[in-house]
């Protein structure tokens, strides 16, 4: 698996985050918290894409909230690569570079439908735990908040 630092403008981009919007609100409605592509590109935020070969296996972002704490947004693998490990790559690089800025922890706020299931495992496999929300988030019956202490 190749990782790359990317723009989330990119023309290679644009179909998966499409689908990755649209599937978001079609089970959380307003309630969905994803960037579109310009907020993916905003100075806070470093935007990977995940390649298998020439093709795109999804992407990741990570936004600095503060010094010491950063958030996990936009995780998503493409349809054709899910099960291949290409969130746990992507997830993976993401913590690597909060251990390396130094932040002592990572957030996320990630859904609570049947969808989501997958990727909260995902997260609790690499040590993620529920918390409370964090940033401007609101809890709703609709999302969950995980974070993951980076300070060992």
């Amino acid at each position: 698996m190749d990782i790359r630092q990317d723009d989330p403008k990119a023309p290679h981009v644009a179909d998966l985050l499409a689908h990755h919007l649209e599937e978001l609100r079609s089970v959380m409605g307003k309630h969905a918290q994803a960037l579109d592509a310009s907020g993916l590109s905003a100075p806070s935020v470093t935007f990977w894409t995940a390649w298998q070969g020439d093709a795109l296996a999804g992407f990741g972002a990570l936004k600095q909230l503060d010094a010491t704490h950063g958030e996990v947004k936009s995780m998503r693998a493409a349809p054709s690569a899910r099960r291949t490990g290409a969130g746990r790559a992507i997830l993976n690089h993401i913590i690597a570079e909060g251990r390396k800025r130094g932040y002592a922890r990572l957030s996320l706020e990630t859904g609570t439908a049947p969808l989501h299931a997958p990727a909260v495992a995902l997260y609790r496999s690499v040590g993620f735990v529920s918390c409370a929300p964090f940033a401007d988030y609101l809890a709703s019956p609709h999302n969950q908040f995980m974070s993951l202490d980076l300070s060992n």
